[in-house]
């Protein structure tokens, strides 16, 4: 399979871990040969409930014996959507309140980019240095690592970035400013937590001129941090939120969120001002919707702040210098990156899945399901700590 999968499947690096997939289930995935491995990544924070969450599983099976996909977004009402819409609606504060199903986070932070102008009226946007909002040419318009970036330009002018959590860079947000787009808590740059009431800073600047601010929930969001979205930790309201990864329970899906006064203007003047085909996709939407229902149904949102402190005080040793991050949104920093990819290759070898960070080469990620249990969190933290040893004594 591995010799189709790099024949015919296009790539995205030179060397994929290549990892034959047969089945998942729960906190594990197992390859071909049967070798079981303890899934501390979930998909990059995609699977919330881990995999084959049996209710998110018999959500998408019983949409699928009703109807799948009759028309593009927003001309029919269709229940699983509409459900799903009002029950997020009622968990965010005012006026967050309508919600623009898409099919990516990348997808959600375009529409965010788009709506933003829209109200606005202004061109330019503020994004952070070592941001990442995905992949399509105007979330990389935003993203601010320039490596990335340079052999497709030119992307779309008149973005200016700023360093996260300095405020006297607040003063590059100006009346002539759409939006600033923010992650929350910054991913691909280490899991990096605003201090000093940053993001509270954000939002009286963008108030006092009139700009939009966006807070970029794709990777904290939907429990992660302790609470539904990361932005509810730090007392601030945003203008617009971008979501994915988290929501669908593994599923493909995006959305952003804002006031019903904000969002009405992507209908008209121009009408048609963002479409998407499968955006609001009903068996999609419905594994959201079972998704959402189950995260604040339960104590999984009070239990990850608990499951952060059994990770914490298990890895302590020579090689890790800290651990960043908050509820199951961790990050073990090693020296170098030399050692986070010699701890990355020997834990898979020894059955348990760890991943990279995009920009911060000595982060190990560590963004288990929510419903990881206390014993697979001790099972997975003594095999990096068995790698680490095994590091200690080559040296």
């Amino acid at each position: 399979m591995n010799q189709d999968f790099l024949k015919y499947q296009a790539q995205t690096s030179p060397y994929p871990l290549g990892m034959e997939v047969s089945h998942a289930f729960g906190s594990y995935i197992y390859d071909t040969n049967n070798k079981k491995y303890l899934d501390f990544v979930a998909g990059v924070s995609a699977c919330t409930l881990g995999h084959q969450h049996p209710r998110v599983n018999n959500a998408i099976k019983d949409q699928l014996d009703k109807y799948s996909h009759v028309m593009v977004y927003g001309e029919y009402s269709q229940n699983p959507a509409v459900q799903y819409c009002k029950l997020l609606a009622s968990h965010l504060p005012y006026p967050l309140e309508k919600t623009y199903l898409v099919n990516s986070g990348t997808e959600a932070t375009e529409g965010a980019l788009k709506l933003a102008r829209r109200v606005t009226g202004r061109s330019q946007f503020i994004s952070c240095h070592n941001a990442y909002h995905g992949n399509t040419m105007g979330s990389m318009s935003v993203m601010g690592f320039e490596e990335r970036k340079q052999i497709f330009r030119p992307l779309i002018p008149d973005v200016d970035f700023i360093t996260f959590n300095n405020e006297e860079d607040l003063q590059k947000i100006t009346t002539k400013t759409a939006g600033i787009i923010l992650e929350t808590i910054q991913g691909g740059a280490g899991f990096i937590q605003p201090h000093n009431d940053f993001l509270k800073k954000v939002r009286q600047r963008c108030s006092d001129v009139g700009a939009l601010m966006i807070l970029d929930e794709i990777q904290p969001g939907f429990g992660r941090t302790g609470k539904l979205f990361g932005f509810q930790n730090y007392d601030v309201v945003p203008d617009i939120i971008v979501m994915g990864k988290g929501m669908g329970g593994g599923m493909p899906v995006g959305a952003f969120t804002a006031s019903a006064a904000h969002m009405d203007l992507l209908s008209d003047n121009p009408k048609l001002g963002h479409i998407t085909t499968f955006g609001g996709h009903p068996v999609i939407a419905s594994a959201c919707l079972a998704t959402l229902q189950e995260i604040t149904e339960t104590e999984l949102m009070s239990e990850a702040l608990e499951k952060e402190k059994l990770f914490r005080t298990l890895l302590v040793h020579p090689l890790i210098q800290e651990v960043r991050g908050e509820g199951l949104m961790l990050a073990a920093m090693t020296e170098n990156a030399e050692i986070t990819n010699k701890v990355i290759f020997k834990c898979q070898d020894k059955g348990l899945i760890l991943f990279w960070l995009l920009f911060e080469g000595c982060a190990i990620r560590i963004t288990p399901p929510l419903t990881i249990s206390n014993e697979e969190i001790k099972e997975g933290c003594a095999i990096i700590l068995e790698a680490m040893d095994e590091i200690l004594n080559e040296k």
